[in-house]
C-alpha cells in the first residue's frame, strides 16, 4: 500500500500518536508525516504510506494555512493555552487584571489589557509581520538542539540559545474581533517552519499588551484541504470494509505541484534504471529550477527528475511504488 493520506488530527493527541494509528490501520512501519502539528491543534495532517515516505521532503516544504484564535493581555509559557501564564509585568497587564490557572478546554481567563487595541493599530502590527521576518523558536517545540528535542530540554528545565530563522508569512487577515480587541480570529498562510502561536506571542508583545494562541486549526498544508481531511474514525470504518486504500492519494496526485512529463515507451526503460534521458527525446519543454515529475504514458509515476544540460536526470526513481503497470520497452543490453 502507498499513497498519501490526509488526516483530520484531533487535538490532545501528538502527530507521532496519529502516525501510530495510522500505521496499524495500514499494517505498515512505513508511514510517516509532513510537518508536526501541535498536541493541543487539530486540522491537517498530511501522512505518507509505503513508498511515499520518499515524497515526505517535498510535501514538507508546501506552504500551510491555519485560522488561529488569539487572545491579547495575556502572556503563556509556550505561547498557547498549554503553558502557565506568565507575571503580570512579563504580560502588560493592568494592575489586579486577572490571570486564573490554565484550563486546558478554556485556557486562561481573559484579562484586560494595559492600553486600548485599536483595529489600526493591530492591524499596523500586522503588516510587520507578513513577509519574511525572523523568528525565535519556541523552547517546547520539536526542534532538534544537539540531538535533543526543545521540548524535552524544557520539561528537564534546561534554557539554550536559540537562534534566529528566517520564515515567511504570506498573509494575516482579520475574520473577527470583540469589541475590546482582546479576542481576534485569524487566517495565516505562512511558509515551512513557522510557530503559530510564537507568531501570536510576538504580535502580542509588539502592541505591548502580550498575547497567545488560544486554539488553532491547520485548514491546509499544500495541495490538501481540511474540507478533504478523514477523522480517525472514518479511517477505521474504512480499515474494517477493507477499503482503506481508496482513501489513500497517489503519489502523483499529492506532488502535482511539480511540472510533469510523460514519457515516451522508448524512454521509461532508461528511467527504471536510473539513465538520464535527453529532453528532446520526450518532446516536452522542462524547467531547470525545479523538480519534475516523469511519468508513463499510462499516469504512473516513475522518477522524479531535474533538469542537467539538456537532460532529464533522475534522482528519486518510484516506479510501481503506485501498484500500475507501467508499459514499456526492454531496455536493449
Amino acid at each position: 500500500m502507498d499513497g498519501v493520506l490526509c488526516v483530520l488530527k484531533p487535538p490532545g493527541m501528538t502527530s507521532h500518536d496519529v502516525v501510530d494509528v495510522v500505521r496499524r490501520l495500514v499494517g505498515l512501519r512505513r508511514v510517516g508525516h509532513t510537518g508536526t502539528l501541535d498536541p493541543g491543534a487539530a486540522g491537517v495532517l498530511v501522512c505518507c504510506v509505503g513508498r511515499a515516505t520518499r515524497l515526505s521532503e517535498f510535501l514538507m516544504e508546501a506552504d500551510k494555512a491555519y485560522r488561529v484564535e488569539m487572545r491579547l493581555g495575556i502572556r503563556t509559557s509556550t505561547g498557547d493555552a498549554y503553558g502557565e501564564v506568565l507575571p503580570e509585568r512579563d504580560a502588560g497587564l493592568a494592575p489586579g487584571a486577572p490571570l486564573g490557572p490554565v484550563d486546558r478546554a478554556a485556557g486562561p481567563r481573559p484579562a484586560r489589557p494595559s492600553r486600548a487595541v485599536t483595529r489600526p493599530a493591530f492591524e499596523a502590527v500586522l503588516r510587520r509581520f507578513t513577509g519574511e521576518i525572523l523568528q525565535v523558536p519556541p523552547m517546547v517545540s520539536a526542534i532538534h538542539h544537539e540531538g535533543t528535542r526543545l521540548y524535552r530540554l524544557a520539561r528537564r528545565g534546561e534554557v539554550v540559545d536559540l537562534q534566529l530563522r528566517r520564515v515567511v508569512v504570506h498573509r494575516i487577515d482579520v475574520v473577527w474581533a470583540d469589541r475590546e480587541w482582546t479576542r481576534i480570529l485569524l487566517d495565516v498562510v505562512c511558509g515551512k517552519g513557522t510557530y503559530i502561536r510564537k507568531l501570536c506571542a510576538d504580535i502580542g508583545d509588539a502592541l505591548g499588551v502580550g498575547g497567545y494562541a488560544h486554539f488553532m486549526v491547520r485548514t491546509r498544508a499544500g495541495r490538501f484541504e481540511l474540507a478533504d481531511a478523514l477523522t480517525l474514525e472514518e479511517l477505521e470504518d474504512l480499515a474494517s470494509r477493507g477499503t482503506l486504500a481508496d482513501a489513500l492519494r497517489s503519489m502523483d496526485q499529492a506532488v502535482g505541484h511539480l511540472p510533469a512529463v510523460d514519457l515516451p515507451d522508448r524512454s521509461v526503460s532508461d528511467v527504471l534504471h536510473g539513465h538520464a534521458v535527453p529532453i528532446w527525446k520526450v518532446g516536452a519543454a522542462a524547467p531547470e529550477d525545479t523538480p519534475v515529475r516523469l511519468r508513463s504514458r499510462r499516469g504512473a509515476l516513475l522518477a522524479l527528475a531535474r533538469v542537467e544540460g539538456g537532460l532529464l536526470r533522475p534522482f528519486k526513481v518510484l516506479a510501481g511504488a503506485e501498484g500500475r503497470d507501467v508499459a514499456h520497452r526492454v531496455r536493449p543490453r
